[in-house]
């Protein structure tokens, strides 16, 4: 455990008086996300350690330079999870990196986003400014839950320096079964579950295969098991554990990775790209040279938006345009926490 909030802060200190960039950096392991990365590199991950962990209250903080692997690992220990089931790239990944990047894997759309799980967060803002926000008690800051604000910012508002987090115990009972189907039936059919009681925890569609994680007590598994039918997916935690990070064989391709966000009842994009479908529709995965004004018109029409994920040409903008009363109030939060803007600039937007 190493507490190196003195010599973050003078770094940020130094940097402001200078109007020199900093680029925050953990683990490294999500170098690839987000805009161009500029400036001298903080390196977070010299600030680590968990500082408080109560199994029986199901939470946990820890400094935002405390490896992933290193947190999951003691919560296992306690038959406890990251429910959000962060995505780690690596086993450098870091909880600041983590929140910052504010990814969630397979289990997001029943057990919440990597927000829904921030219950605090303490920070050093681009004044060198230590702030903390949340904590055991939820406090809102001039109408903003700013802890959550926090989670996605891409390090742009402020360094990390702890996170308390909301930890879930694991299910009692879990299976993976595998079906075939067209892609538009799979659509149905994970849209038509989501209204039912099934306790399914995670959806893939890939290469005409479904597959769907049971999770909870061992009855009502055995009992959607036998309803829903299909093949029993052996090792299937191998599976999720590759979906999650990355490393399943969809995503070993070179080609530009498109994140499309959108309505669960979407039909098929057909975009002409090979494609992967989690969250039961709502996020699709598209592997392609896609032109971006297409894909994120295709993705506007659905009701959400694309994200140029990993590779490709940035200059076209790596997340969808804002609309100019969200990038007015981006703006806003950027000169309030970050005047300066020496932290990560243009990671997230090129003007912020």
């Amino acid at each position: 455990m190493t507490d190196a909030t003195a010599d973050l802060r003078a770094i940020i200190l130094d940097a402001a008086a200078r109007k020199a960039p900093l680029r925050i950096r953990g683990g490294g392991t999500r170098d690839f996300y987000g805009g161009e990365l500029r400036g001298e590199v903080l390196d977070s991950s010299v600030h680590s350690g968990v500082i408080d962990y109560e199994p029986t209250e199901l939470a946990l903080t820890a400094r935002a330079g405390t490896r992933i692997v290193e947190i999951e690992s003691l919560l296992a220990a306690n038959n406890q999870m990251l429910a959000f089931e962060p995505p780690r790239f690596g086993t450098d990944a870091t909880l600041g990196g983590a929140i910052a990047a504010g990814l969630s894997g397979p289990r997001r759309p029943h057990a919440g986003s990597a927000r829904d799980h921030v219950l605090g967060v303490r920070v050093i803002d681009g004044k060198g400014t230590e702030l903390r926000f949340g904590g055991q008690v939820m406090k809102n800051v001039a109408g903003y839950d700013v802890s959550r604000l926090m989670v996605g910012a891409l390090g742009t508002l402020g360094l990390l320096l702890e996170v308390s987090l909301k930890v879930l115990p694991r299910p009692p009972a879990e299976v993976t079964l595998r079906q075939a189907h067209p892609e538009a039936t799979a659509l149905e059919l994970m849209n038509a579950w989501a209204g039912q009681p099934y306790p399914i925890t995670a959806t893939c569609y890939a290469d005409g295969h479904l597959n769907l994680r049971l999770s909870g007590a061992e009855s009502a598994v055995h009992a959607a098991r036998a309803k829903l039918g299909g093949e029993l997916v052996p090792d299937a935690d191998r599976y999720w554990d590759a979906l999650r990070d990355q490393r399943s064989a969809f995503f070993q391709t070179a080609a530009p990775l498109w994140r499309v966000s959108i309505k669960s009842t979407t039909p098929p994009l057909a975009l002409g790209a090979p494609e992967l479908i989690e969250w039961g529709g709502a996020l699709r995965w598209v592997a392609g040279d896609m032109d971006a004004k297409a894909i994120r018109s295709a993705a506007a029409s659905a009701g959400g938006h694309a994200t140029l994920f990993r590779g490709g040409d940035k200059s076209r903008g790596v997340f969808h345009p804002l609309t100019p009363p969200i990038a007015k109030l981006h703006r806003r939060l950027k000169d309030t926490f970050d005047p300066q803007g020496i932290l990560n600039p243009g990671r997230l937007y090129a003007d912020l």
